[in-house]
């Protein structure tokens, strides 16, 4: 699945167009857009920060797009495994939870 340019402001642009404007167009088109870091590094980056800060309402979002930018459940789990040590396992539990629950929905 490919990302849409438009996520933010199709689903916050109704209530806080301004947020939705700068997360389409500042974060994703421009700074996910940056050379420096691949994709795959960003989605490393962002899925471990959410992990850490335990914002699992952010979590499937960026768990699916990394998914697209070639990281697998097995690599996900053990970031998170990873993170154990790091962010706690508070955090690591529910990252787990929300995979888990994002494998369920994905299975046939």
């Amino acid at each position: 699945m490919a990302h849409d340019p438009h996520y933010a402001r199709k689903g916050i642009g109704d209530i806080a167009p301004k947020l939705a404007a700068l997360t389409d167009d500042a974060l994703f088109a421009d700074v996910w857009a940056r050379p420096e870091l691949g994709p795959r590094e960003r989605s490393i980056a962002t899925v471990a920060a959410l992990v850490a800060l335990n914002r699992t309402e952010q979590l499937p979002f960026h768990l699916g797009r990394a998914r697209d930018n070639g990281i697998g459940d097995d690599e996900l789990v053990e970031l998170i495994t990873h993170l154990a040590f790091y962010a706690g396992w508070p955090c690591a539990f529910s990252a787990i939870g929300v995979l888990r629950k994002l494998q369920a929905e994905r299975a046939p």
